[in-house]
């Protein structure tokens, strides 16, 4: 162990090195912490690569994927870095070329960038969730990389990989005490009320206040997946609405959302999460549009809890703009933003917003105005990014309807 003791003194916490990353690429990184794996026994260090979203900070042993050679690298040399790409050729990168990299790997804004208040509270955030020592989950079928920190109790939330049972979210630091759990738990559903069921999709609403602990094993669990979520403990102001997959063994969460029981800006979505096995594949669109389903039975308009990512706008762009086309397009004579309003659930600001970017309204003597031609609405639907989604609710399967009053029938399933 004497070269690993040796190389430990090499790299000095809080400066910068190029490291290489798991394509194979180098990158200037900052060297944050260091821990002995438990598993290999070796020293490895925590990097956050510079100008690449926190989700892509890991653990990596010294050798062979960074290089002290040089020591640790100037920061100045951000502007125009250079980047080993995988075929070892060099590239600069320019400004255009860095808005597009910033871009595509969702870079949050740098502080300098940020008004004074949003600022201290990154980084009051970013000291709180600096390190992420969960590398890994086993939940399920899926073994699936933490994306960032969570604040597990201490004794879990150090602890290299953590095993958590799918049905009552218990989590655990053995395979083997997971092991006893498979056998012992009698579990197969979230706890709370099925409210949808059509096919194999399944909605279950769950009260933080009826089951604490689940709920707040949830944000746990939510959390090693979204940067910022702020609610871990104090579950029981909200409802909890877990999206499964139900087959013969019983019902695989794939995602939730939470809602304010008593939200006073009437948002009917406070956090939003997939699980990362089942991305890409229709199910946030599904809990976005169930989300205004229930609105709907309330009677409401809704809108998401602001600030939203960026991932989050264009998810909800994109529904708002199937939904609002749909209308349109099935709807004869003039339609006022009013009037999408009481048909969608959709609040008149994120229909406002939604058809500036479509560009169909334009604003005229103190007031929008819906500017659509039948041949707009069929262009827009053509596209990728407008077309309807892959799952779509069907209110006749819904078996809810708000506090108060009499639960709806739903179709047999």
């Amino acid at each position: 162990m004497e070269g690993d003791q040796y190389t430990s003194d090499v790299v000095t916490l809080g400066s910068l090195y190029q490291v290489q990353r798991m394509d194979g690429s180098w990158h200037m990184a900052e060297v944050i912490q260091k821990r002995e794996n438990p598993e290999t026994k070796c020293t490895e260090y925590y990097v956050h690569y510079k100008d690449f979203n926190r989700r892509m900070d890991e653990w990596v042993c010294l050798l062979p994927r960074i290089d002290t050679s040089k020591g640790p690298v100037e920061e100045g040399q951000k502007e125009l870095e250079t980047i080993l790409e995988l075929d070892g050729r060099e590239r600069k990168v320019t400004r255009n070329l860095k808005r597009k990299h910033d871009e595509i790997n969702h870079v949050q804004k740098s502080f300098d960038e940020m008004d004074p208040t949003t600022a201290a509270l990154e980084k009051e955030h970013e000291a709180l969730t600096k390190v992420k020592y969960i590398d890994r989950i086993v939940i399920g079928k899926y073994e699936i990389d933490a994306w960032y920190f969570s604040p597990y109790p201490e004794e879990y939330g150090k602890q290299h990989k953590l095993w958590i049972c799918e049905y009552c979210l218990k989590y655990m630091r053995f395979e083997a005490t997971y092991a006893r759990h498979l056998d012992t738990c009698t579990a197969r559903q979230p706890p709370g009320k099925e409210i949808y069921r059509k096919a194999t999709l399944s909605v279950f609403e769950v009260n933080g206040s009826d089951h604490k602990i689940y709920c707040q094993n949830l944000c746990l669990l939510a959390k090693l997946f979204l940067d910022h979520k702020t609610l871990y403990f104090d579950v029981e102001p909200f409802l909890f609405y877990v999206l499964t997959e139900v087959d013969k063994q019983g019902c695989h969460i794939v995602g939730y959302f939470s809602k304010e029981k008593e939200s006073p800006d009437n948002n009917n979505l406070a956090c939003i999460l997939t699980l990362p096995p089942y991305q890409r594949n229709g199910y946030g669109k599904f809990l976005i549009a169930f989300s205004y389903e229930l609105s709907k039975l309330e009677g409401c308009v809704g809108s998401p809890e602001k600030p939203l990512s960026d991932l989050g706008k264009l998810s909800y762009r994109s529904y708002w703009s199937w939904v609002l086309l749909d209308i349109l397009k099935n709807t004869e004579g003039m339609v006022s933003i009013k009037d999408l309003s009481a048909m969608s659930s959709i609040t008149h600001d994120d229909i406002t917003g939604t058809l500036q970017a479509l560009n169909m309204v334009k604003y005229w003597k103190g007031q929008h105005i819906i500017c659509v031609t039948p041949k707009l609405v069929e262009e827009h639907m053509k596209s990728a990014e407008y077309r309807r989604p892959k799952l779509t609710v069907d209110p006749d399967y819904m078996r809810w309807s708000p506090p108060n009053k009499r639960p709806r029938s739903a179709k047999k399933h």
